[in-house]
C-alpha cells in the first residue's frame, strides 16, 4: 500500500531489502530508510525524550526531558529567502531549514513492472514548489536507484541553493538510544596516484555525538568541487551499526561538484548527497514557474554485512550500462600502450616495432598514447589543433592504423579533447569556444576548457576528434583530462550551474562518439583515476585505474578500486623493463589480474626470459577472464599505514558469479608475513583444487582455506581455483 494517513508506514520489498516510507503523521513530512530483510525483526522502538539528570544534578531547577528524535525529510532543499538555519548550522550545513518544513506528503505513486520491480515516486507539496522522490529497482539489483525533482508550482522564480539526490533517514533504526561506541562511517579518499584509500571512523572520532540537548547540527560535509569527481574523496558514503551488524551506503552517479553530508542533531544520524550546494559548491540556480530540475541520481544499498558485501551491491549496478559497449568488450581484450616506452614521442616505426614484438602474444589493442601532434614550440604538451607530426608519422596515422589492422592489431589513440594547450593555435584564436571565467578564458595551469554547451565547440571536436578516428580507422580511444575547471564558470545564474551545464554538455559529447562510431572503445583517463564514479563509467568501457605506471604501490591501488568500480573496466599498467628481476616483472603483471591488464615499456630492448614472463602471464589472464568479467571481491589486508612504502600482505579473493571458479591476487610488500606464511579464507565450503597458478609462491588448499607460503619483499602471485 502507498503511503498516507491512513497508512503511514508502507515497505516495499526489493529482493533482500526492503524500501521502508514513513510518515510522521503531526508534520506530515516523509521519512525513508532501507532495511534487510534479514534484520526486520531486530528494529526498536526508539526511546521519545532524553533525560539529562547529570545536568542538573543538585541543582534545584529540573532541566525537562529533551526530544530524542525527529522525522527527518526524505528530500532536502533550500530555496533563495529561506532564514538561516538555528542551532549554529550557517555554514555548515543548509540542511533543514523553512523549505524543508513546509515540504508535506502530497501523494504517493508505486508502478510494478512487467517483471516485478518498482517505479517508487513521494510526491511532496510546499508553497510555490514541489518535490518528487522516485526509486527504481528491477529483480535481480542489489541496490535501488534514488533520484529527486524539484518544481516550481508557483507564479514566481524560485532559486535553489541546495538539492539532495537522496536522503537516508532514522539510522540506526536497530538502537534504542544513540548508539554509543556502534555507528561507523566509511569514505574512500584519493589523491593523484594513491586512489581510493579506505577511512573507517567512529562518530564519536568525527566528532558526531548528539549535544545533552539536541540543540546543535552536526554535519560532516565532504566533497570535491570541480570538473575531476575523484578528487579528495569518492563520491560514497557508507554508515554502520557494528552492533546490528548492518551497513547502508549511497554512492552518487555525478561527475561534476558534489557533495555527502553526515548530518546529525537527536538520536538518529541521516546520510544526504547530491550537488554542492551554495555554500559548499557556489551553485544555485533559478526555475522559472512551470521549470524543474532533477538531481543527479544515486544508488544506495543496504546489507546484513560488511563493507566488501556492501561495495558489491553498490558497484553492480554499474554493470547495466555496459550491454551498449562493443561486443568485444566481453573477452576483457589485453593492451599494450605505448606511453610508458616512448615516454610522449612515438612515431610510425617506433609503434609498428612494437607490433611485431607483440605478434604471438595475446595483446589486441595497441594504442598510441600522447605526442602523436605537433608541437609548435616543442614543449611537453602544446595540445588543441590536433595536427599530425608528420615527422613522426610521414604518411599519417591512417598508415599507422593499416599496418596495425594487418597485423592483427586494433588501433588506439589519445586525447585530451575538452582542451587546449598554450603553444596551439587554437589557445589564443578560438577564445570564442573556451569556457570563461568573469569574462576571461577559464586558465589552469597550461590549460583552458572548451565551452561544449557552445555549438561551435562541438563542430571544432567533430573535426578535429571524430573525424580522426572514423577516417583513420582507429577503434580504441583513451580520454585525458588532467585538470579541474574548477568552482565553476560563466554562462549561467552561478559559477556551480554553470559548471553543472558543462559538465552535462561533455558527457553529451561521449554519447555523440558512441552514436556516430559504436564499435568504439572508450577508455576513461583522467589524470589516471579522477573520473572513476558510476556517470562516467557508464559511458566508457573501461577506465584507467591511476597514474601509477610503475609504482610499488600499484597492487594497493587495484585493489581499492573493486570496491568503487568494476574489476573488468579497472584498467591496471604493468610496465616492463629490460633491467627488472623476473620477481619484480611477476609482482607488476600480478596486479593486473585484479581489473584489464594493460602492458606497456620498451619491448625492444627487453630479455627474451622477460618476455616468456609476460607471455605466460597474458594466457593464465586468458583462463581468468570470467571470473574478472562477472563476480564479487573480498579484500584482505595486513598492511602498514603508507601506501608509498607498503608493508606486510594482502590478497584480493573474487568469486566467479557461477560460484565454481575462484581467483586469488597474492601480493607481499617489505616486511610480509614471518615464517608462517598466510592463511587465506576461501567462500563456500566446497572442496575447491587448485586449477593454475602464474608466479612460482608455493600454495595448497586445505578444506576452505589457501595456505600461501612465505614469500620475500616484493613478490606478486595468482591463482585460479575451480570446485
Amino acid at each position: 500500500m502507498n503511503l498516507s494517513s491512513a497508512n503511514p508506514v508502507s515497505d516495499f520489498v526489493c529482493g533482500d531489502f526492503v524500501a521502508r516510507y514513513r510518515l510522521d503523521t503531526p508534520t506530515r513530512r516523509v521519512t525513508f530508510h532501507l532495511l534487510p530483510v534479514s534484520a526486520l525483526d531486530a528494529t526498536v522502538e526508539p526511546r521519545v525524550a532524553v533525560d539529562t539528570p547529570e545536568v542538573h544534578a543538585g541543582q534545584s531547577y529540573k532541566w525537562p526531558p529533551v526530544m530524542a528524535r525527529k522525522a527527518d525529510s526524505l528530500v532536502q532543499v533550500k530555496l533563495r529567502g529561506d532564514g538561516a538555519g538555528h542551532g549554529f548550522a550557517l555554514g555548515r550545513t543548509m540542511r533543514n531549514g523553512p523549505s524543508v518544513e513546509a515540504l508535506v506528503l502530497d501523494r504517493q505513486e508505486s508502478v510494478r513492472s512487467d517483471g516485478g520491480g518498482w517505479c517508487i515516486d513521494t510526491f511532496l507539496a510546499g508553497p510555490g514548489f514541489s518535490a518528487m522522490h522516485r526509486l527504481t529497482w528491477e529483480p535481480g539489483d542489489l541496490a535501488a536507484v534514488v533520484s529527486t525533482t524539484l518544481g516550481n508550482t508557483g507564479d514566481t522564480p524560485i532559486t535553489v541553493e541546495m538539492l539532495s539526490s537522496f536522503s537516508l533517514n532514522d539510522l540506526s533504526p536497530f538502537a534504542r538510544d544513540d548508539a554509543p561506541g556502534r555507528l561507523r562511517a566509511h569514505r574512500f579518499r584519493s589523491t593523484w596516484s594513491a586512489e581510493g584509500r579506505h577511512e573507517n571512523r567512529l562518530l564519536e572520532e568525527l566528532h558526531l555525538e548528539r549535544s545533552w540537548a539536541g540543540h546543535s547540527h552536526q554535519s560532516e560535509r565532504f566533497g570535491q568541487v570541480g570538473t575531476l569527481p575523484v578528487r579528495g574523496w569518492f563520491p560514497f558514503v557508507a554508515l554502520e551499526d557494528s552492533a546490528a551488524g548492518v551497513m547502508w551506503g549511497a554512492q552518487l552517479s555525478w561527475a561534476g561538484s558534489w557533495q555527502m553530508e553526515i548530518y546529525r542533531r537527536h538520536d538518529d544520524v541521516n546520510l544526504s548527497g547530491g550537488l554542492a550546494d551554495r555554500e559548499f559548491g557556489q551553485w544555485w540556480k533559478t526555475l522559472a514557474p512551470g521549470e524543474s530540475l532533477e538531481a543527479p541520481p544515486a544508488h544506495l544499498a543496504v546489507v546484513a554485512g560488511d563493507l566488501d558485501d556492501l561495495c558489491h551491491r553498490l558497484v553492480s549496478l554499474q554493470a547495466k550500462p555496459l550491454a551498449k559497449q562493443p561486443a568485444i568488450e566481453e573477452e576483457l581484450p589485453i593492451l599494450f600502450n605505448e606511453w610508458c616506452s616512448s615516454w610522449g614521442h612515438p612515431s610510425h616505426d617506433y609503434v609498428l616495432e612494437t607490433a611485431r614484438r607483440l605478434v604471438g602474444s595475446e595483446v589486441r589493442i595497441l594504442v598510441i598514447d600522447d605526442g602523436w601532434a605537433e608541437r609548435p614550440g616543442k614543449q611537453f604538451q602544446q595540445n588543441g589543433d590536433w595536427v599530425v607530426n608528420r615527422r613522426a608519422f610521414p604518411e599519417g596515422l591512417g598508415a599507422t592504423t593499416g599496418a596495425l589492422r594487418e597485423a592483427g592489431f586494433l588501433a588506439g589513440v589519445w586525447f585530451e579533447m575538452e582542451v587546449c594547450n598554450p603553444g596551439s593555435r587554437a589557445f589564443e584564436e578560438r577564445t570564442d569556444i573556451q569556457l570563461k571565467s568573469n569574462g576571461l578564458p577559464l586558465t589552469v595551469g597550461p590549460r583552458r576548457f572548451w565551452d561544449l554547451r557552445s555549438p561551435g565547440a562541438v563542430a571544432y571536436l567533430d573535426e578535429k576528434v571524430l573525424a580522426r578516428l572514423r577516417d583513420d580507422g582507429f577503434a580504441y580511444l583513451k580520454v585525458d583530462y588532467n585538470d579541474t575547471a574548477g568552482t565553476g564558470c560563466d554562462g549561467a545564474e552561478s559559477p556551480g550551474e554553470g559548471l553543472r551545464q558543462q559538465v552535462l554538455a561533455s558527457q553529451a559529447y561521449f554519447r555523440r562518439l558512441r552514436e556516430a562510431l559504436p564499435e568504439l572503445i572508450v577508455e576513461n583517463c583522467s589524470s589516471g583515476g579522477h573520473r572513476l564514479e558510476p556517470s562516467m563509467m557508464a559511458l566508457c568501457a573501461m577506465g584507467s585505474f591511476s597514474d601509477a605506471h610503475e609504482t610499488v604501490e600499484i597492487p594497493l591501488i587495484a585493489a581499492n578500486l573493486h570496491r568503487l568500480i568494476l574489476p573488468r573496466q579497472n584498467q591496471i599498467w604493468a610496465v616492463l623493463n629490460p633491467g627488472d628481476s623476473i620477481q619484480r616483472l611477476i609482482y607488476s603483471l600480478s596486479a593486473t589480474f585484479m581489473g584489464r591488464m594493460c602492458l606497456s615499456g620498451d619491448l625492444k630492448d627487453l630479455p627474451a626470459a622477460s618476455w616468456d614472463v609476460a607471455l605466460s602471464a597474458q594466457r593464465f589472464y586468458r583462463r581468468c577472464v570470467s571470473v574478472l568479467r562477472e563476480g564479487k571481491s573480498r579484500l584482505h589486508r595486513d598492511i602498514g599505514p603508507s601506501f608509498r612504502y607498503p608493508t606486510g600482505s594482502q590478497e584480493l579473493v573474487r568469486l566467479g558469479s557461477d560460484g565454481r571458479r575462484l581467483l586469488v591476487v597474492a601480493h607481499t610488500f617489505a616486511q610480509p608475513a614471518g615464517p608462517a606464511g598466510r592463511v587465506v579464507a576461501l567462500p563456500n565450503d566446497v572442496g575447491w583444487a587448485l586449477a593454475g597458478q602464474f608466479g612460482d609462491r608455493g600454495a595448497v588448499v586445505a578444506g576452505n582455506e589457501l595456505r600461501l607460503d612465505p614469500a620475500p619483499d616484493y613478490t606478486g602471485a595468482v591463482y585460479l581455483l575451480e570446485r
